[in-house]
């Protein structure tokens, strides 16, 4: 699927998260009020507490199903009059989804700058489809410069020239006799 849409073969596109979405299990929540209930999968929060509970939290992602943007995105699309305020729940999914892209794009520039490692833990399939690309890049990127092997000719030269020191002229260890 990933080859259809990207010749490297490494991102998918949003219509091809979608369909692997569509194999994930949702709850159908009855229309009625009622207290919190616990269930086995965990409890359920209203948008707003994770919303909050996201921009509290800088570096942690809260729990979330794993194809939350694109569930949201097709029960927005076909589900929506069954939707009670579908505006303000559609608002607050883009909200949430812009606060956890602005975390992993803050974690990415940590790494920029010399950080050994960042912690990815609750991100989404959308999420990881975003990262995936640059972290690729980035390991592509250490593994040449860890083997100079996998330079080509030219840039393997610069590098061998550019590690000589020039300490001036040479004596010979030994007198010639």
């Amino acid at each position: 699927m990933a080859g259809q849409s990207d010749p490297s073969g490494s991102t998918f596109t949003a219509a091809e998260l979608e369909f692997l979405a569509e194999d994930e299990t949702v709850e159908i929540v009855p229309n009625m009020r009622m207290d919190t209930l616990d269930f086995i999968c965990g409890q359920y929060e209203k948008l707003t507490q994770v919303l909050e509970a996201e921009r509290d939290s800088l570096d942690l992602f809260q729990p979330l199903p794993f194809h939350y943007v694109e569930i949201s995105r097709l029960l927005f699309d076909h589900a929506r009059d069954d939707i009670p305020d579908v505006y303000l729940v559609r608002s607050l999914i883009e909200d949430i989804k812009d606060v956890r892209f602005h975390k992993i794009g803050t974690g990415m520039e940590k790494l920029a700058g010399r950080a050994s490692a960042i912690v990815l833990k609750h991100i989404s399939a959308m999420e990881v489809n975003i990262v995936r690309p640059f972290t690729a890049r980035a390991l592509e990127t250490f593994y040449k410069l860890d083997s100079p092997e996998m330079l080509p000719d030219s840039e393997r030269g610069a590098v061998k020239h550019s590690q000589v020191a020039d300490h001036g002229q040479r004596r010979p260890l030994r007198p010639n006799r």
